[in-house]
């Protein structure tokens, strides 16, 4: 299968209603041209699972602004005023989910395990209505899986194949997201031939990987 398609190709991979990882934190490393792709083509009833609802004006927070998710699962949106103001008016569902146990649930899925135990949230509002164990006395929580039909990751250098090196602390949650989805689009700062790139650089392998667009260019 050819995995290089163009930009504008994007929107018409992704039906209404699709769960949808993107991957970035705080926008450093989010497919940027990917998301103005989306936002400009107006999806809807996406839920969006993410570490946070990005700015305003960059990452996620564009698509925030055209209310194109019913559901947004994330680490925090308090970098982005719209998002809060849709929870509080009860337009979008948030689910804020810790940031460790966040990754850990998208790389849970990813590794097809039915979830795991977690001390973090005992005590808070983040234990409602989940199972509690108690192992060698101390209280855990289990958390589930978390599954996307979509994933759009960002990366620096990607070859022709879809072999994926990410810059420094734009990999964050790109990797995971990566191995997660049903499929993975990835935008691409740069884009080389098959054995350019060194085995020992490939942070996510080519299988992962099912369509790379050009982009990263901001």
């Amino acid at each position: 299968m050819k995995k290089i398609i163009k930009m504008e190709q994007v929107a018409s991979l992704i039906p209404d209603g699709s769960t949808v990882m993107v991957g970035g934190f705080m926008a450093n490393g989010s497919p940027e041209g990917i998301i103005d792709v989306l936002a400009e083509a107006g999806l809807k009833n996406l839920t969006l699972i993410c570490n946070d609802a990005g700015f305003p004006d960059r990452g996620v927070g564009k698509m925030v602004a055209k209310k194109q998710f019913k559901k947004i699962i994330a680490s925090h949106i308090g970098l982005n005023p719209e998002a809060g103001r849709q929870m509080n008016e009860k337009e979008t569902e948030i689910d804020l989910v810790p940031q460790g146990t966040l990754a850990e649930r998208i790389r849970t899925g990813a590794f097809g395990l039915g979830g795991f135990y977690t001390p973090t949230g005992i005590g808070t509002l983040v234990e409602k209505g989940k199972e509690k164990k108690v192992i060698n006395g101390q209280e855990y929580l289990l958390e589930l899986p978390l599954y996307a039909d979509i994933a759009l990751i960002f990366a620096d250098t990607v070859d022709e194949n879809g072999n994926l090196r990410y810059k420094g602390s734009e990999n964050n949650f790109n990797n995971l997201m990566a191995m997660n989805a049903k499929v993975t689009i990835v935008e691409a700062r740069n884009i080389v031939p098959v054995g350019e790139l060194d085995p020992n650089d490939v942070n996510t392998p080519h299988n992962f990987v099912n369509y790379i667009v050009k982009g990263g260019n901001r």
